[in-house]
């Protein structure tokens, strides 16, 4: 049995490399709440919880996972005697599946460490290396947006993933495969349009694409099962996948045909390997995207990535991309568009604690009562 002793929680605030703007909103920094388990023999788990600053991707803030992680989960954990991961009782707290994936995955880390296997090998992976792809804001210009494809293009990155909007979408994305004609290619709209875009999404189908992510609001599962009986290309969830039952009512739908699995988004490492073995179940490909997460729980998306049914590219892409420094001592590093699965065990990270401490805008510990 392993029973937590304290919890603490830090809020650290790291700047962005690029701004980096989607459908919703602009963002110049990023900050994510890091999460501690302690356990009473003296080992840590750390665990990232990467939800936005507003209530645009999801209804979760900071402040939300703030209150909730110090008030709720924190307390359901302290004193809880769990054998594995899964056992925790995280699932009592009903949805804030951001706050809830920071003590997942801290917990999966402490759990593997203390079993001296790589994260990637407890959850099931089997890859040694797992395919990068990219995410590219909206820019200015078109130009702006191709000079960013051109770089990341020459980074070797195996899939390039275009932010999309009412007014920025059928041009930019026309100019892109125009300009590089074999780069795997997709555009992610995060839900902003309606059945009464269908003749832009007609011309969206006609430009080669990979797949046409969240093009309608996350609970239209109805109309986004009418849209893909009319399009070519395969739509891919994301908003729209928050709990496995989601995913079960898509599958019965029809509402897509590729599924985004997003640790933060379905509430942890538990719920998206159950999440990525039903897909598999059902013959839908899954790839793994990212909140943009410092390098802890970046690592997490790379061990999860090594499953078997992540047959896409995942937004997995070097730390670099978006920090100057990360929190950890070693980043995750694409090279080739490929970025390697840790052997070490646990996580595969270590937090590189003079700099978080350096960034932390806040901090406290919940002992054990």
């Amino acid at each position: 049995m392993t029973r937590i002793s304290t919890v603490e929680l830090r809020r650290v605030r790291l700047p962005l490399v690029h701004q980096f703007r989607t459908s919703s909103h602009a963002k110049r920094a990023l900050e994510h709440i890091l999460v501690t388990l302690t356990t009473t023999d003296g080992d840590a788990g750390w665990g990232e919880i990467a939800s936005p600053s507003g209530p645009f991707y999801s209804a979760e803030t900071v402040e939300t996972c703030w209150a909730v992680a110090r008030d709720h989960l924190a307390p359901l954990v302290l004193g809880a005697d769990w054998q594995h991961p899964r056992d925790l009782p995280l699932g009592r707290v009903r949805g804030n599946q951001f706050a809830r994936a920071g003590f997942d995955m801290a917990a999966w880390s402490l759990w593997s460490a203390g079993r001296g296997v790589p994260l990637a090998q407890a959850l099931g992976g089997t890859r040694a290396e797992v395919e990068a792809g990219v995410s590219l804001g909206i820019e200015p210009a078109i130009d702006d947006l191709l000079a960013q494809v051109e770089l990341r293009v020459a980074e070797g990155y195996r899939r390039v993933k275009l932010k999309i909007a009412p007014g920025w979408d059928v041009e930019p994305v026309r100019a892109v495969r125009s300009a590089y004609p074999s780069v795997p290619l997709h555009v992610d709209a995060n839900g902003v349009y309606t059945p009464a875009h269908l003749p832009l999404l007609r011309e969206l189908d006609t430009l080669g694409l990979l797949m046409i992510e969240q093009p309608y609001a996350p609970r239209a599962l109805a109309e986004l099962a009418d849209l893909q009986q009319q399009l070519a290309t395969p739509i891919c969830l994301d908003e729209s996948v928050e709990e496995l039952d989601d995913l079960v009512t898509a599958l019965r739908l029809g509402s897509g045909r590729i599924l985004n699995i997003k640790v933060s988004r379905m509430g942890g490492l538990t719920a998206a390997v159950r999440a990525h073995d039903l897909a598999v179940e059902h013959g839908l490909p899954v790839w793994c995207g990212g909140m943009h997460e410092f390098g802890l729980g970046r690592a997490a998306n790379v061990a999860l990535s090594a499953l078997p049914g992540f047959t896409l590219p995942s937004d997995v892409s070097g730390s670099d991309k978006y920090y100057a420094r990360d929190v950890t001592t070693e980043p995750i590093v694409s090279v080739d568009g490929l970025v390697e699965v840790s052997t070490t065990a646990g996580l595969g990270r270590e937090p590189d604690l003079g700099f978080i401490e350096a960034n932390t805008t806040d901090r406290i510990v919940l002992p054990l009562p």
